[in-house]
């Protein structure tokens, strides 16, 4: 169940919110009267209630806006109760004061806004001593390891228990709550009006995470990345498990290079079977993998892992999509020696550049490397067996082919792009690895030349549907994938 928290400043808006919660499937709402700006009037909000709700009045001091006195708000949660409201929310500190009354259950909370507590099993003791129907416990999680922690309790308490991170980093605790038995999570009523750092819309829980259901056989994957708040991956995999029926969910896990092998370690015992990896720990997760394809050991940077009995796999599917788009965009023969002997301009000498460098040569091409950083493309080119020039001179080269494996053009600086469309010409392809927007500055000078054109989204769509095969066994629904995520970037521009 997801109880979804109401914050307005005005009871017509709490109870047009709440009506409209109702008629959504929402099962349990949370009303935050410390939102409310005038005197709160119970007998508007809770005789003719659509669904059933938890009153809550927070305090400032508990990361609410309640600033009027304390003898006010104590008043206020008896009234509620006396009123048959379903659920009160009480603090540790004023649970004892406020008795239990009638039908109404007590969910005793604590909230702390700077840190998960180390001892958190106390803590829940603690808690648990004031006559609780549920213990809550809401914590801001620093360390990736302070979700399963937290989920812990969930699991092996005997009084049922919510316990969820905030932040970022503790976005997936909200998630997971349901498969680690929690008897609700919680959610916002607007992305954008998010009351606890990291807190997830009803609609983002409901359309995106499946949450309704999961249940204890659901298999987590998910993006390991910092930052990872902006990947549209959940997007396009959990659209691709909800269309095939599968039973798994896919989150997003944002974790700091040097939280990568505790997190790796806990991802059994969180129920992870795979991961996305990207930027900044596709060469250091090898180090913790057991076992890697040739791709992944020549390019020395990993995308994906899939969690086996015998330990983690890990895979670079870049490479494959990358070469995928580029053998179709060139009508390769059977043999893949479309390129043989030809020239190709990479500009850029990051992972992206460098999967791509790897591919190529296997192509048999002529690799030209031009990055803003000499040094890297000429550590490139010898890796490879290809050629660097300065950023300067990246226009004296004459490719048939130019790759942009640099940020250049990316959201928001649309109007850059890292190649002078004066040099383009009509024989030429180009490949944008850029996929937000799809229709970067380069392609859009590209198409206007008469240029053959790849879109970044192909290669981002064609290595997500390879992690998905390796996830599942199953072929990836393409085209649904690509839709996804046009209509996400999309939606992000308006």
């Amino acid at each position: 169940m997801i109880c979804v928290s109401i914050g307005r400043g005005r009871h017509r808006y709490l109870i047009a919110e709440h009506k409209h919660l109702a008629e959504q499937g929402a099962q349990l709402v949370e009303l935050r009267l410390d939102y409310v700006q005038s005197a709160v009037n119970l007998n508007r909000l809770l005789p003719e209630r659509p669904c059933p709700v938890v009153i809550t009045c927070r305090r400032e001091r508990d990361g609410g806006k309640w600033a009027r006195s304390e003898e006010q708000r104590q008043l206020l949660l008896r009234q509620a109760i006396v009123a048959g409201c379903d659920y009160v929310d009480l603090e540790e500190d004023v649970a004892a004061k406020i008795p239990r009354f009638g039908k109404t259950k007590r969910i005793i909370s604590y909230h702390d806004f700077q840190e998960t507590p180390e001892d958190l099993e106390g803590l829940h003791a603690r808690l648990a001593k004031h006559d609780p129907d549920v213990v809550k416990i809401a914590t801001m999680v620093n360390h990736p390891h302070d979700n399963l922690r937290l989920l812990r309790l969930c699991r092996d308490s005997k009084v049922p228990t919510v316990a969820i991170g905030m932040g970022e980093v503790g976005t997936p605790s909200r998630v997971l709550a349901k498969r680690f038995g929690a008897p609700f999570t919680y959610a916002t009523f607007q992305a954008e009006r998010a009351l606890a750092p990291g807190q997830l819309s009803f609609q983002q829980m409901k359309e995106v995470y499946h949450y309704d259901q999961i249940n204890a056989e659901t298999e987590f994957y998910g993006v390991v990345a910092d930052p990872v708040a902006q990947s549209l991956s959940p997007l396009i995999h959990n659209a691709g498990f909800a269309q095939a029926k599968m039973n798994k969910v896919y989150l997003p896990f944002r974790v700091s290079s040097d939280q990568l092998g505790s997190f790796l370690a806990d991802c059994p015992e969180l129920g992870v079977k795979g991961l996305s990896v990207t930027i900044p720990h596709k060469e250091e997760i090898i180090k913790h993998i057991s076992k890697c394809d040739e791709a992944t050991q020549r390019i020395g940077a990993c995308n994906t892992v899939v969690f086996k009995p015998d330990g983690m796999k890990g895979f670079n599917t870049d490479y494959q999509a990358a070469m995928a788009g580029i053998d179709q965009a060139l009508g390769s023969d059977e043999n893949n020696r479309a390129l043989d002997g030809k020239t190709v301009l990479v500009l850029g000498a990051g992972g992206v550049s460098r999967a791509l460098v790897y591919g190529l040569r296997r192509r048999g091409a002529d690799v030209v490397i031009a990055s803003r950083t000499d040094s890297k493309a000429e550590e490139l080119a010898t890796m490879f067996g290809a050629r660097a020039v300065s950023w300067n001179a990246r226009h004296t080269v004459r490719p048939i082919l130019i790759v942009n494996g640099t940020p250049v053009g990316m959201h928001p600086s649309v109007d850059e792009t890292p190649y002078d469309h004066r040099h383009l010409l009509h024989d030429m392809t180009i490949f944008d690895t850029v996929y937000n927007p799809e229709q970067t500055l380069l392609i859009k000078q590209a198409r206007e030349t008469g240029s053959h054109t790849i879109t970044g989204i192909e290669m981002f769509v064609g290595q997500a549907a390879l992690q998905f095969q390796l996830f599942t066994g199953q072929k990836a629904p393409l085209e649904l994938m690509r839709q996804v995520v046009r209509r996400a970037i999309s939606a992000a521009k308006t």
